[in-house]
C-alpha cells in the first residue's frame, strides 16, 4: 500500500485517525514535560533577586487591589522601541516570586517594570493623588486616599509564611521579623540594620512624606520604587545567553 493510500485510508476511518492524534499529541507531551521531572527549576538564578519585604508586598498587595495591573503591564519585550523607551528587556527571574506576576496585557498607562527610581517618591505621591498635575494627558484616576489610610496588615508574618510554602524562601528570621520590618522601612529613625542584612538593596525612608504616620501610600511607593532595581539586568543578560549556550 502506497504513502498516499495510507494516508487516505487514515483519513476516512475516524477511529483509526483519533488514535494517531492522540499518540501525537501524547509523544508530543513527554517530550516537552518529562524534562521537567529531572531539573529543580526552569528559571535561571540572577545575583540581586530577593523576595520582597513585608512594606513592598504589602503595596504589592495594594496594586494587585486597586487593579493597576489592568492599565499597566510589567513586562518589557526585547523589541528596540520597547528596550529604548522603558529600559532592558525584562528577565524571567525578575517575577520568580510574584504570586501572580503582573505582566498584564494592556498598556493604557506605560509599563512599570522598571520604574524604580526613575521619580522622586514626591512624584509618585503627587502622580497618585492628582495624575493630571504631573501628566496632563493622563486619564488615570486619583488615589489620594492612600495617603490619608492608615496601612494595616492582619498578620505580616503569617503572609510571608504563606507566600514561603509555595516557594518564597523566608526563612525564620525574615517571618520572625516580619511586623517589625514592616514599620521601619518607612522610618529612618528605626535600626534598619537587620532588615538590609535580610533584604538587600531594601530603601528605608519615609516615603510619603508624612513621617507620623504609616499610610498605604508609603507601602505602594516603596514597591513601585523597588521595580527594576534589584538585577544587574546586563550582568543577568550575560548570565543568561551564557546558560541557553551551555543548553541548560
Amino acid at each position: 500500500m502506497s504513502m498516499a493510500e495510507s494516508h487516505k485510508k487514515l483519513e476516512r476511518n475516524v477511529t483509526l485517525l483519533a488514535v494517531g492524534a492522540f499518540v501525537a499529541v501524547a509523544i508530543g507531551g513527554i517530550v516537552e514535560i518529562a524534562p521537567l521531572f529531572w531539573i529543580d527549576n526552569t528559571i535561571e538564578k540572577v545575583d540581586g533577586m530577593r523576595p520582597y519585604t513585608p512594606l513592598e508586598q504589602a503595596g504589592r498587595d495594594i496594586y494587585v487591589r486597586e487593579g493597576c495591573y489592568s492599565c499597566h503591564s510589567q513586562m518589557i519585550r526585547p523589541f528596540r522601541d520597547e528596550v529604548e523607551r522603558y529600559g532592558h528587556y525584562s528577565l524571567a527571574a525578575e517575577s520568580m516570586y510574584d504570586h501572580p506576576f503582573q505582566w498584564g496585557s494592556k498598556r493604557t498607562g506605560p509599563d512599570l517594570a522598571r520604574v524604580g527610581g526613575r521619580y522622586s517618591d514626591d512624584w509618585h505621591v503627587q502622580h497618585l493623588k492628582n495624575p493630571q498635575s504631573v501628566v496632563p494627558e493622563s486619564v488615570m484616576p486619583s488615589y489620594g486616599f492612600l495617603s490619608t489610610t492608615d496601612l494595616q496588615v492582619a498578620d505580616a508574618a503569617a503572609q510571608l509564611r504563606a507566600l514561603s510554602h509555595v516557594g518564597v524562601p523566608y526563612g525564620r528570621d525574615e517571618i520572625a521579623n516580619a511586623k517589625a520590618d514592616l514599620a521601619a522601612q518607612a522610618n529612618p529613625e528605626k535600626d534598619g540594620v537587620g532588615l538590609m542584612a535580610r533584604y538587600p538593596k531594601a530603601q528605608i525612608r519615609d516615603f510619603d512624606g508624612n513621617p507620623g504616620k504609616l499610610t498605604e501610600m508609603d507601602a505602594l511607593v516603596a514597591y513601585l520604587q523597588m521595580l527594576g532595581t534589584l538585577v544587574d539586568v546586563s550582568s543577568a543578560a550575560a548570565q543568561e545567553e551564557l546558560a541557553t549556550e551551555k543548553g541548560r
